[in-house]
């Protein structure tokens, strides 16, 4: 394994800050005129290219997770659920990336320790490298381990501060038995000069390091194992804007070097555009709506995307005057214990009509590689005044069943994307 030179990491660097005319993450005259144009200053790394074609090392189907609410008094009893993730369902391709956002609240951090199996799923299947790891027990749980690791979102908390930093990187190389004892020092000095942190400060502890360098630490405990696939869960919410940077670099070079996949669970548009080639976007426990990178920022379909995407500062804008329209979603997000029926973010959306209250939308594939699910989908200001989905789910308009009509077969909740998808505009399938 090949390591960096300590002289050269982002932290000892000052090339490694960027400058205040310095491009964004993906260069800022390249940078679409977009809600997510804005992105923290960086050191020039491209954004991330994804395989289309690449073989999916995960797939998550129907995932669910619902935690029990119990009564007070001396009988507790389960008085209901908070449905934190409910029929959720995607790929990631192997040493690819895919970005989970979303509101907080939305199930994206309960996702993913799911698919690190923290959590025994309610429901659902998750397949890793073609094998179900959904119902693994414990001790079957065990060799996998090697093979999914989870970069934790808070650096403070996610290290023992009664261990050394020695004693945390080196720990799952002890448990799996992986090295000799005698070996397990080098390894981990070795781990840390490829993080850009001085390898003779093993012995130090958590405390004596400042946030970037405990989430540098914390990625190198990851990597002990060299796993095929790293849930980071808000790898960088945590940090200043320059260090964020810097590990969102440093990640970057991993990925190249060791082609390790990626779900990358984020609140920042911006970050997750540069680091992520595909984009889900998740409310209240489900996938509203999944595409490509490209497709995502500059075309999405949904209006919470829409709201979402409007949200993001852009430096452009400010540069020309005026501000971007805003678009402000009313009321409050509902509770998980009690969701609307129907559609789930009716209750906020503008477009809504009795059919969102009647009938749940699918996760409609609307292009190559775009999915949305939503009944009156269209970009921002084409939404079509009728349902999309109403021949589709063999309902009229109003979400009544049609005696005269029958659901297509096409409409599911699959994970990955099919060859035929379902053309708004002429409402009829297409294909490549």
């Amino acid at each position: 394994m090949s390591s960096h030179d300590p002289k050269t990491s982002h932290e000892q660097v000052p090339a490694g800050m960027a400058m205040p005319n310095e491009d964004v993450l993906s260069g800022a005259e390249n940078a679409p005129d977009d809600a997510a144009s804005y992105i923290a200053p960086v050191s020039r790394h491209a954004a991330t290219m994804g395989d289309p074609n690449a073989k999916a090392i995960l797939e998550v189907k129907d995932l669910k997770m619902y935690f029990p609410v119990k009564s007070s008094g001396i009988i507790r009893r389960t008085i209901g659920h908070v449905q934190a993730v409910d029929g959720v369902s995607f790929q990631v391709p192997a040493g690819g990336s895919l970005g989970l956002v979303g509101e907080s609240g939305c199930g994206k951090s309960t996702t993913g320790r799911l698919i690190t199996r923290l959590y025994e799923p309610t429901a659902g299947t998750i397949n890793f490298d073609g094998q179900d790891i959904s119902k693994t027990s414990a001790r079957g749980l065990k060799p996998l381990r090697r093979e999914i690791q989870m970069i934790f979102q808070d650096p403070y908390t996610s290290l023992n501060p009664r261990h050394s930093v020695g004693s945390i990187i080196g720990a799952p190389l002890e448990i799996h038995n992986i090295l000799p004892k005698k070996q397990i020092l080098p390894r981990v000095q070795e781990l840390l000069e490829i993080v850009g942190l001085n390898p003779e400060h093993y012995n130090r502890y958590p405390h004596e390091f400042s946030g970037g360098q405990r989430q540098r630490i914390g990625i190198a405990r990851a990597l002990t194992l060299q796993p095929k696939l790293l849930v980071a869960d808000e790898p960088v919410s945590a940090l200043d804007v320059s260090i964020q940077a810097q590990v969102i670099n440093l990640l970057q070079d991993l990925q190249d070097e060791f082609g390790i996949a990626f779900l990358f669970v984020a609140h920042d548009l911006a970050v997750v555009r540069h680091f992520c080639p595909e984009v889900a976007v998740m409310y209240l426990g489900k996938i509203v709506e999944i595409a490509d990178r490209e497709t995502l920022y500059n075309r999405p379909n949904h209006p919470y995307t829409q709201a979402l995407l409007s949200a993001v500062p852009d430096v452009k804008q400010a540069a020309i005057g005026g501000r971007r329209e805003r678009i402000r979603l009313e009321g409050d997000v509902p509770s998980p214990i009690n969701p609307p029926s129907g559609c789930r973010f009716r209750t906020r959306c503008p477009l809504a009509q009795e059919i969102c209250a009647r009938v749940e939308p699918p996760l409609l594939q609307i292009g190559k590689r775009h999915k949305v699910a939503c009944h009156f989908a269209g970009e921002l200001g084409k939404h079509p005044d009728k349902p999309v989905t109403a021949g589709l789910l063999g309902v009229d308009d109003s979400g009544t069943p049609d005696p005269g009509a029958s659901p297509s077969v096409d409409v599911g909740n699959e994970p990955g994307f099919a060859d035929t998808w379902f053309d708004l505009e002429r409402r009829t399938m297409a294909s490549a």
